[in-house]
């Protein structure tokens, strides 16, 4: 039995029927010439999202894609570095006294993985050279492009430890997709961006675009692939999502272009309780009072872990 078949027979109520029905609605739309938007907050990279989205996006049922910097520099991170990492199945039961050694071992825990320093301390060998150069030159980039560019130049290819087909941001450079990362600063890599600016390596901080520059490339984007409709597919809550989906609104209220489209459809994945304030809990139709969704637009709301949702609704959008 195919995943897709499994899931229309055995999910058909609640949470279950909920994404089942995401799905297939995504699917109908990117089939008929929608374009999807994808925005990934929490840390999907370390989870090892790439697995399935890397597809997604080499089949291009997805279009252009926010994500907390995190998660981009995480894909990286684990695309060099994977073999290195330590996993800790019972990092419920860690102690702070475990913590303390995993942290005097060189690593950073993410829930059950830990990261090395070496590999951050690797990228920030390679990125400063980049930012010098920009820095020399009066030169401005996104921090995506930096990075982007040690793919470019081929730098990071004999050191890959996960097959290059497991990489999200690998498979987004490849197929040319925009990434947009708001709120880089809140980044390992953009802490120490501020950091060689702040002791003097760097000389100004006007070697990487301003958010609202990132802001203008994605509604410029959305304004040249609005034609046939553009959904809005978010796993968490934060930054990411907050982000790209304001495009919307500043099109039709800011900028007073009357004409242009809401967001086609909309699904969330969060765990987050609905509450009063809640954001991430926050209901679809909230969303209609601010040029966001119209009442129209199919609006899903999964509340479920998206580590196991989103590669289950992959995989029935790619027909799996």
């Amino acid at each position: 039995m195919s995943i897709s078949a499994f899931m229309e027979k055995h999910y058909r109520h609640f949470n279950a029927r909920e994404m089942v029905e995401a799905a297939k609605t995504y699917k109908s739309m990117v089939e008929g010439g929608g374009k999807m938007f994808m925005s990934i907050a929490g840390a999907m990279s370390t989870a090892e999202l790439g697995i399935s989205l890397a597809e997604m996006i080499r089949q291009d049922k997805v279009h252009a894609i926010s994500c907390t910097a995190a998660n981009f520099e995480e894909d990286f991170f684990n695309l060099v570095a994977h073999d290195e990492y330590e996993l800790c199945p019972n990092y419920r039961d860690l102690s702070p006294e475990d913590e303390f050694q995993l942290r005097e071992g060189g690593f950073n825990r993410v829930t059950d993985t830990c990261i090395p320093e070496t590999v951050i301390r690797h990228f920030e060998h390679n990125l400063l050279e980049y930012w010098k150069e920009a820095d020399e030159k009066g030169e401005q980039h996104f921090p995506t492009d930096y990075f982007f560019r040690l793919l470019k130049d081929g730098k990071l290819q004999e050191h890959y430890q996960i097959p290059p087909e497991n990489s999200w941001v690998l498979a987004a450079y490849e197929k040319g997709i925009p990434v947009f990362t708001p709120g880089w600063e809140d980044s390992t890599l953009g802490n120490i961006f501020a950091a060689r600016v702040y002791d003097g390596t760097l000389s100004t901080h006007n070697v990487i675009h301003p958010g609202t520059r990132m802001m203008q490339d994605l509604v410029k984007w959305y304004l040249e692939h609005e034609k046939k409709g553009i959904g809005f597919y978010q796993i968490g809550g934060g930054i990411a999502g907050d982000f790209a989906i304001c495009a919307v609104p500043l099109i039709l209220q800011d900028l007073e272009l009357r004409d242009s489209n809401l967001w086609s459809y909309f699904c969330q994945i969060s765990d987050s309780t609905t509450s009063f304030g809640s954001y991430s809990g926050a209901v679809p139709n909230e969303k209609i009072t601010w040029y966001k969704l119209s009442k129209e637009s199919p609006k899903f709301m999964i509340n479920s872990d998206a580590s196991i949702v989103a590669p289950l609704m992959f995989a029935y959008i790619l027909g799996q």
